[in-house]
């Protein structure tokens, strides 16, 4: 049977969004500043923590000069991809090339899950390692830590002293400190801030402490 080119080619040339919009970046190294924020519709995991199940599924389809259009309305100069799941929709590769060629400064929220191999270089990658507490460790796709330089940043979400443990055993067996910039945050309204700030203090381990500035703001408030 011959593939229908037109129709595999629109698929690939197509992003479901959930939502564009612009704020401060409330977590990583850009926290603060002022961000678009596109978050893709989609995600294979069902962490116990997430703050975006919204994003599970609906959408909108758009294709990636609709997006680029939406993008240019706002004023901000950094843009955050993100999901659920970004890179489980094969367009969020080249959104990303068009968004670094574009002059954006680009960030990318993975889950850690899926190969970031091919994200565009120029694109900080904001990856997690999912913690046991998640619900969803099995799904940590290893062989992406491999990948991490100094201009990604790898994030892990605690809401223990199991969590906090087992990422410290992570942090030393793979010699990722000095590899990647490493993150460690509370999870929201679980694990008091002032507990884990203590744990990392402690450890002697070179990690960013974040809280989510957005929440602390806004609460939970979807698109904010």
């Amino acid at each position: 049977m011959v593939p229908d080119l037109d129709k595999s080619r629109s698929i690939e040339t197509r992003l479901r969004i959930t939502e564009i919009f612009q704020s401060l970046q409330g977590e990583a190294r850009s926290v603060g500043f002022p961000t678009i924020f596109i978050r893709l519709t989609g995600c294979p995991l069902r962490c116990v923590y997430c703050d975006t199940a919204y994003a599970f599924s609906g959408g909108n389809w758009h294709s990636l000069d609709t997006v680029m259009q939406e993008v240019k309305q706002f004023s901000a100069r950094h843009v955050t991809v993100t999901g659920g799941e970004p890179l489980a929709q094969q367009a969020c590769l080249p959104l990303l090339v068009q968004l670094c060629d574009a002059g954006y400064d680009v960030s990318l929220e993975t889950s850690g899950s899926m190969d970031i191999t091919a994200v565009d270089p120029r694109v900080s990658r904001v990856m997690d390692l999912k913690t046991p507490s998640s619900g969803e460790q099995q799904k940590n796709l290893l062989s992406n830590l491999e990948q991490l330089t100094l201009n990604d940043q790898l994030k892990f979400v605690i809401s223990d002293r199991n969590d906090f443990d087992w990422s410290v055993q992570h942090i030393n067996q793979s010699g990722l400190q000095g590899q990647t910039e490493l993150l460690m945050s509370p999870v929201h309204g679980v694990l008091e801030p002032a507990q884990l700030a203590e744990w990392i203090l402690e450890s002697g381990l070179q990690v960013r402490f974040q809280m989510q500035l957005h929440k602390l703001l806004w609460g939970d408030e979807p698109g904010r």
